[in-house]
């Protein structure tokens, strides 16, 4: 983990009326860590990535990005990538073409890009169908074009929700690779996903949140090892953390 801090939060709380999304969120990502953010469906991930990434402004708190508050919506945008679970193509286009035209929104060099966008084809290998129209793409192969441009510009913070969704087991590990090369390159990494295994493989810090509230923070083996069940697996410590009602503890990781 670098010591440079890539991601901060101060009490980031998004409200939509009456409901509240996320609430007081406050955590902090180094440069060359992958963050780990779990939580079950309708805990406020996807929110809390979309006001990180600048799509959505939040009621409360503070974040900043790469170093530049979310407010300054250009500088954050120009440093970060972000694949959302479905990612932003256009069927019309051929998956060449798709990156192409994501470089140039970016004002990538086009000699030096069109070198990477080989690369990176090679990569995922798309090689094959990098010609064919997006619109007869597989939902995987929609998902290894999604990626591709979302890392293109080499971002300082990548922003990852449910990467590996629709992949074959080649290149799950093809994507879980990349988000270590990602690390290993000082990019952060904000990975939410629902599978358990890529977590413990790839975080060096995992966050829980559930109903808008973090309710654990830790390396993977700590975590477990925080448990109040012996010989607890980062699952069931997932499961304690997230009960719902009366089953959930009030400080089942003794925070």
């Amino acid at each position: 983990m670098d010591g440079e801090v890539a991601i901060e939060a101060d009490g980031l709380t998004k409200r939509y009326g009456e409901t509240v999304a996320v609430d007081d969120l406050s955590f902090s990502v180094g440069r060359g860590t992958v963050y780990g953010f779990l939580g079950p469906n309708g805990a406020g991930k996807t929110t809390t990535m979309r006001m990180l990434t600048t799509l959505t402004r939040p009621t409360a708190g503070t974040a900043a990005v790469a170093g530049y508050p979310i407010s300054d919506r250009g500088a954050v945008s120009r440093r970060i990538g972000y694949l959302p679970e479905e990612p932003p193509l256009y069927d019309e286009l051929t998956g060449r073409e798709q990156l192409e035209y994501v470089a140039g929104l970016r004002d990538l060099p086009p000699r030096r890009v069109e070198t990477r966008i080989d690369r990176l084809l090679d990569r995922f290998d798309l090689v094959t169908d990098a010609d064919k129209r997006i619109e007869e793409y597989s939902q995987g192969m929609r998902q290894k074009v999604g990626v591709i441009q979302a890392i293109l510009h080499r971002p300082e913070v990548v922003f990852l929700d449910e990467p590996t969704a629709g992949l074959d087991p080649r290149a799950a590990r093809t994507m879980r690779r990349t988000i270590a090369d990602l690390a290993c390159r000082r990019s952060a990494v904000f990975l939410s996903t629902h599978i358990l295994s890529v977590v413990e493989e790839l975080a060096d810090v995992i966050g829980v949140i559930h109903e808008g509230r973090l309710v654990a923070e830790g390396e993977p083996g700590t975590l477990a090892e925080r448990s109040t069940e012996g010989d607890a697996t980062l699952e069931d410590t997932f499961l304690a953390v997230t009960r719902d009602g009366d089953e959930l503890e009030a400080d089942p990781l003794g925070k």
